[in-house]
């Protein structure tokens, strides 16, 4: 869980605005909720949709790697820069 105050992700849409219209494009469809990476921006809608380009442009950059193995590579540099997330 984040530090940071953020807006849970249930009340984006009740929100309304820049937030409301970007749920639809971080909700995970599989469990029904935002991850807590994309959360910690719920207060900076910009800063969200920033975040949300550059992660799709990594995950979808090359056409060599599969995302899961994207996934594990964001996983390994997350553990030698011991980040939490």
């Amino acid at each position: 869980m984040a530090w940071i105050r953020t807006v849970p992700d249930g009340d984006w849409e009740a929100e309304g605005g820049p937030l409301a219209d970007l749920y639809a494009e971080v909700v995970d469809a599989t469990h029904g909720r935002v991850d807590h990476i994309m959360v910690v921006h719920s207060l900076n809608p910009r800063g969200l949709n920033a975040h949300l380009g550059l992660y799709t442009s990594a995950m979808a950059g090359t056409a060599t790697l599969r995302k899961v193995e994207r996934e594990l590579i964001a996983l390994v540099v997350s553990l030698e820069n011991h980040c939490h997330y």
